[in-house]
Formats: C-alpha cells, sequence, structure tokens
C-alpha cells in the first residue's frame, strides 16, 4: 500500500501576523518594515547610517538669542553647514557696514539698501524653522 502525505499550505500561521501598528514606512523607499528594524531589505537604508540633528533635544529660545551672530543658532540646531554659510557671508557684510557707517559719520543713507538685502534673506530664512513633512521630500514644484 502506498502512504500520501498532505501538506496544508493554508493552515494559518504559527505565530500572528505584524499588524499596521506594528510597521513603519522606509525612509528612502517606502516598504513597510517593522518597527525595531535596522535596515531595509529593498535599499541602502540603515538606522545608524541615518544622520541626527540636535532639532528634537535643541531649544528654540537658545536658537534665537545665537542667531544674534548669524549662523550661530543653525549650528545650535544641527545644520552645521548652513551656518557656517551664514557665517561666512554676513561677518565680511556686517564689518563692511560697520566701516562704511563709520565713514559716513553716521549719516549712512546708502545703508538702507544694506538693511533691505538682510531683510530679504531674513525671510528667505523663515523657511528653515519649518520641517517639511515626510510625504513632500525630494518633490521639485
Amino acid at each position: 500500500m502506498i502512504e500520501m502525505s498532505v501538506e496544508y499550505t493554508d493552515a494559518p500561521a504559527t505565530r500572528p501576523e505584524a499588524s499596521a501598528g506594528d510597521k513603519m514606512p522606509c525612509p528612502y523607499c517606502g516598504h513597510p518594515l517593522p518597527k525595531d528594524a535596522e535596515s531595509c531589505d529593498r535599499c541602502d537604508w540603515t538606522r545608524s547610517g541615518t544622520t541626527e540633528t540636535a532639532e528634537g533635544k535643541a531649544s528654540d529660545a537658545v536658537a534665537v538669542i545665537l542667531s544674534v551672530i548669524p549662523g550661530l543658532g543653525h549650528i545650535y540646531k544641527g545644520h552645521k553647514l548652513a551656518g557656517f554659510l551664514w557665517m561666512a557671508g554676513a561677518i565680511p557684510v556686517g564689518i563692511f557696514v560697520f566701516l562704511a557707517a563709520i565713514a559716513s559719520a553716521g549719516f549712512g543713507i546708502g545703508l538702507f539698501f544694506f538693511y533691505l538685502i538682510a531683510v530679504m534673506l531674513h525671510a528667505y530664512a523663515v523657511d528653515d524653522r519649518v520641517v517639511a513633512p515626510r510625504e513632500d521630500e525630494g518633490e521639485e514644484y
């Protein structure tokens, strides 16, 4: 007599399937991963390789006080390159404005344009305060 073995493929799993609350999307490709995943098997994302900023730990009030010197607030919040670029651009301009004010005996009428540019740069930098949502990263408008 021939013995026949039957294997059930539609049997319930021995361990419960992870629910949507136990998963997170991969920051690079969006593939669902377990919440405690160290890396993604579909792209090169690794948890240890992510860049960490001081955004969650840094105080906004301290950053505002440090921003009296252009760039220090950015450096404090973890945006080091932007902070050094602000310093490299703003310090020479500040020295020039100071010397121009002294040279004009304090009547620096032409300084209006420098202040106008400073206000425009400030308005440009306001975007640094607002963090874009994850789904908008990498999109071009």
